[in-house]
């Protein structure tokens, strides 16, 4: 559509009207020029019942409750000192899971064959899943589909990424609601109440702690908002802000950033000479005489980061935007914008345009090591927006590139890959509010570093 209708369209969604952007050009102007005018979201239904009535920090209305609970989360969790004091948590837990990837590997390895078939994309997730948890409510699931939580736990989530990205009938028609055209809203409802479950849980437990004076109650996220935040805030009270803001940082990071390391080794899967140039960079300055990768060797990796670069263009974790909407009438390229007015970013399309990206559909990391260098991804450079920019900018950005970077250069520094006979993997996408890979990434591993360097750590 992009193609056929140019830089920027307007979109009539029943009484709604939408802007699609798929310029550079005009997406810095919105975020620049406008940013203030475009910085609230709307008020539709799926926000609404499943992000306790827009309590949670990516979906609430712009004004003084988003402000304070944005400001909360940056100083107690998302800013740069508060991470380099987590960062124990972050290594540990990467470890963790490194260590039982490579028992499952010498469990399952036979006398013909030192090659185990795995399935990363569910590992991706789980080591993921478990950094967050740890950090925002101190616990983690076990690395299974073992257990009556961690199921739960991931068929809710998966339906809540679904049911986000819908629009439906009542949102375009708000008079239509009452009818539930779809069964959308049942749905909404039902996943919305099983997750709620979990953190009411979550909280209790905390609670408890609290009461009993242990003394580690408040080291994670959701103790410290317990301790700091007893008040209710603005319209919503304290436990629905606490359950709310908690959840909502424990499913960001946990869907976009595994989501990203999936697109990552699939990519290098189907470019073996990028594969062999990382793990080349890796012996160079980690070596293979030592286990454990740490985040101050990855400052060194400036390959393995052009690679992060390069997947969040190709497969950004949303293809599309999050909705903003319009607080004020303004004039965007020199045509009129309502008040009221959905605005969506392209970012596939921005993310390959082909005067900015040299074949722009290739795998290409090394473009961000010579003529694209000086590019990141933290919102500056508006051909290159992931996490987006502006006020709505994604505040965990430095923390998913921490994940991204420590996983990934550990498990290309731990293993090798092969896939299945051979043959490319796959690169469909899911369709949803997020871009997952569509099937399972299924490979082989093998260890590749000398025996005794697992043995003398592990």
């Amino acid at each position: 559509m992009a193609d056929k209708y140019g830089r920027m369209l307007t979109i009539k969604l029943g009484a709604r009207r939408a802007l699609v952007v798929s310029s550079w050009e005009i997406a810095k102007e919105c975020l620049t020029i406008h940013d203030k005018a475009f910085a609230t979201r709307p008020k539709a239904v799926a926000q609404e019942l499943l992000s306790y009535n827009h309590a949670m920090i990516a979906t609430a209305p712009y004004g003084p409750y988003w402000r304070q609970m944005r400001k909360f989360a940056t100083i107690e969790l998302l800013s740069n000192h508060r991470l380099n004091l987590l960062k124990h948590v972050r290594e540990s837990e990467v470890k963790t899971s490194l260590q039982q990837l490579y028992q499952l590997w010498n469990k399952k390895k036979s006398s013909n064959s030192d090659k185990v078939l795995v399935e990363m994309k569910r590992w991706f997730r789980d080591v993921t899943l478990n950094v967050i948890l740890m950090i925002v409510v101190g616990k983690r699931i076990p690395n299974s589909y073992e257990g009556v939580e961690t199921m739960e736990w991931k068929k809710s989530v998966d339906e809540f990424f679904e049911l986000s990205g819908k629009i439906v009938v009542a949102d375009a028609l708000p008079f239509l609601r009452w009818f539930d055209i779809g069964g959308e809203e049942k749905r909404m409802k039902k996943v919305s109440k099983e997750l709620d479950q979990l953190v009411e849980g979550w909280l209790g437990e905390h609670k408890e702690k609290i009461a009993e004076n242990e003394a580690n109650s408040e080291e994670d996220f959701m103790g410290v908002m317990l301790s700091k935040l007893r008040d209710d805030v603005e319209e919503h009270d304290a436990n629905t802000v606490n359950k709310a803001t908690s959840l909502s940082l424990v499913l960001a990071a946990e869907d976009t950033t595994s989501i990203t390391m999936t697109w990552a080794l699939a990519l290098l899967l189907n470019n073996r000479d990028a594969l062999n140039k990382v793990q080349q960079e890796l012996d160079i300055h980690v070596g293979k005489d030592k286990l454990l990768v740490t985040e101050s060797d990855t400052k060194n990796l400036m390959y393995l980061q052009s690679i992060i670069k390069e997947t969040l263009r190709l497969y950004p974790p949303a293809p599309l935007s999050a909705t903003h909407e319009a607080i004020e009438d303004c004039t965007v390229d020199g045509y009129d914008v309502s008040a009221g007015t959905w605005l969506i970013f392209n970012l596939h399309k921005i993310h390959r345009h082909p005067h900015i990206w040299t074949d722009p559909s290739e795998f290409r990391p090394e473009r961000f090591m010579t003529t694209h260098k000086d590019f990141d991804v933290r919102g500056q450079n508006f051909e290159l927006i992931p996490f987006g920019s502006g006020r709505r900018m994604c505040p965990g950005i430095s923390f998913a590139l921490q994940v991204l970077q420590l996983t990934l250069a550990n498990v290309l520094h731990w293993f090798e890959f092969e896939t299945p006979s051979g043959e490319a993997v796959d690169m469909h996408e899911a369709p949803g509010l997020t871009s997952p890979k569509a099937t399972p990434l299924e490979v082989y591993i093998s260890p590749r570093l000398p025996a005794f360097v697992y043995t003398s750590t592990t």
